[in-house]
């Protein structure tokens, strides 16, 4: 069996180069204004692709991505936390492909190391209110969030013309990861206060953070994390939307909006088309990685939704696996349809490339992009 060498999410940092457009032009762009296409890798490899590619003979620079063009702002992520604090580990078993800790909350955590980054509990803390209300100062707002030298870097990033992103944790995923998928959706039902009570606690801690780094800097981008839906569909339903995420997103977003922001962009892997209407109500007007095989299609999304919703990914990274005619269809049935949907579009992999993608594919890859889009944009 092959030693992996690169197995930690800053083994698979990649460096992203090329074409730096200004914030302006950026949000012009995602906002249906026309402009020049923006087009990256937003995730970088899996494990085990780097590996192979140094087999191929890969450079140095298209290890870490920095020899391939890409067209992108320069961003800046806002050093203020609005999500869980005290986060630690203590190790308690590793071999060679195994890590086992304890986290803050007492849990026990496993992550499966060759072929994992992020590691997944074996058991979840919060059964009971009682449980919750133990944990539930780690969640509230703390002057702590915010990283020493915050503001001055803030306002030198808005100087520099730097797209400026800050993050909320999810009003689904942060729930799950506390109680875990199942019994966080029978609690929709069985404890709707516990379930409430969690997201009311996020929502007002983020509100806090949030109204400090606005009256700093103009946030242009709202980030949150859900991961709430798998090839089936999602785990929640708009019903559960409405009642326990929409409350929260609209505080957030409503306060930003107010003050210039611009994007709210959700991350979340799988089939999530059931739900995005109700999502669009409850103020995300992005979304990402728009997975194909789960079903995402970002030419169909576009012609339902059109310019109520901006889109990140969409191109099937399975394709870059396949034959270069595969290849070249995929992104010919999608490129020109994004680019002449009047933009609000990110093009990119769909998420983190599999070991079987060949560098010379990835080669092809990014030159018939650039193609196309240079083909386009006449």
């Amino acid at each position: 069996m092959k030693k992996l060498k690169y197995l930690t999410h800053s083994d698979l940092a990649i460096k992203r180069t090329g074409e730096i457009v200004s914030r302006q032009d950026f949000l012009d762009w995602m906002t249906f204004k026309g402009g020049k296409i923006l087009f990256t890798e937003y995730f970088g490899p899996l494990i085990g692709l780097k590996e192979n590619w140094e087999e191929q003979h890969a450079t140095p620079e298209e290890l870490d991505f920095s020899a391939f063009r890409y067209r992108i702002p320069e961003y800046f992520n806002v050093p203020a936390d609005c999500g869980r604090l005290g986060k630690k580990r203590e190790k308690i078993y590793q071999d060679d492909n195994v890590i086992r800790y304890i986290d803050d909350l007492g849990c026990l955590m496993e992550l499966q190391s060759n072929y994992a980054t992020i590691p997944l509990p074996l058991e979840y803390p919060v059964k009971t209110m009682d449980d919750w209300l133990k944990i539930k100062p780690k969640y509230q707002f703390d002057e702590s969030r915010f990283a020493p030298g915050w503001l001055d870097e803030c306002r030198q990033a808005e100087r520099q013309g730097k797209v400026i992103a800050a993050r909320i944790p999810g009003g689904f995923d942060e729930p799950r990861q506390l109680m875990g998928e199942e019994n966080l959706c029978y609690a929709c039902y069985e404890n709707p206060e516990l379930v409430h009570d969690i997201i009311d606690t996020i929502s007002e801690t983020a509100l806090r953070v949030m109204e400090r780094v606005s009256d700093a800097c103009t946030v242009d981008m709202l980030h949150v994390h859900e991961d709430m839906a798998g090839k089936s569909g999602p785990l929640w339903g708009p019903r559960e939307i409405r009642e326990f995420i929409h409350p929260y997103y609209r505080r957030i977003r409503d306060l930003l909006f107010s003050r210039g922001c611009r994007i709210f962009d959700q991350d979340s892997d799988g089939y999530m088309e059931p739900v995005i209407g109700a999502f669009i109500e409850a103020g995300v007007n992005c979304m990402h990685p728009c997975e194909p095989a789960a079903g995402m299609d970002i030419v169909r999304i576009r012609r339902q939704w059109g310019d109520k919703l901006m889109l990140i990914g969409g191109i099937d990274k399975f394709a870059l696996t396949r034959t270069k005619d595969e290849i070249e269809q995929e992104l010919e049935y999608k490129v020109p349809a994004m680019i002449h949907s009047g933009g609000g579009c990110i093009l990119s992999a769909d998420h983190r490339l599999p070991a079987e993608v060949t560098l010379e594919n990835y080669r092809f890859y990014i030159r018939k992009v650039w193609e196309i889009i240079s083909r386009e944009e006449r």
